[in-house]
């Protein structure tokens, strides 16, 4: 049951988005700058370093929904799956991996993000502009997870839902809601 009287039939950040349209509008650009516009990550990337990031904070909707979306961007469910039993084993770039332990370093506080790790991002061929929207994605994962978990906002267990939210956002993007309330039929005259 969510804190707050957040739409109802809105799961997990889209209820908070509709309750809050001023601060949504913001929160939406800032993911769709890092998530869906080009990048010398790809979109199935950088998807994934959110996704990570979110199971570390064990929020379902969101690691559920960007593990979709990523899914949709990689062609498949499976890589999705081994990045978040243990990214290290997964078929992912040596690049990659190294940017996820610094998203894993920020996850746990940004102090903790070592020198070492980003030394050795650059040596698997990181630029200074991945490593820092790696962090960027990582820490603003942190900030929707906790306004998800925050709020305390439904989180359906219905794999359809993600999968077609997982669709959207690898389409559309995330300007535009990829939930929607049911539209209200008007009453038979």
């Amino acid at each position: 049951m969510p804190h707050i009287a957040l739409p109802e039939q809105l799961p997990g950040i889209s209820s908070a988005f509709a309750f809050r349209p001023e601060t949504a509008k913001p929160m939406r650009e800032l993911a769709h700058v890092l998530l869906h516009e080009p990048n010398s990550l790809s979109q199935g990337e950088r998807e994934l370093i959110a996704t990570y990031v979110s199971s570390l904070n064990d929020c379902y909707f969101c690691q559920t929904s960007h593990g979709a979306a990523a899914a949709c961007h990689l062609g498949n469910t499976e890589t999705v799956r081994q990045v978040h039993a243990d990214f290290q084993q997964a078929p992912i770039s040596e690049k990659l991996k190294r940017l996820l332990v610094i998203a894993g370093q920020v996850q746990r506080g940004g102090k903790q993000v070592s020198r070492a790790a980003v030394d050795a991002a650059r040596e698997a061929g990181a630029t200074d502009t991945e490593v820092h929207d790696t962090v960027l994605i990582a820490a603003a994962f942190c900030m929707y997870n906790r306004y998800v978990d925050g709020l305390a906002t439904l989180q359906p267990q219905d794999e359809a839902m993600y999968a077609q939210m997982g669709a959207h956002l690898a389409r559309e993007g995330y300007k535009t809601p990829s939930i929607r309330p049911p539209s209200k039929e008007s009453p038979p005259s």
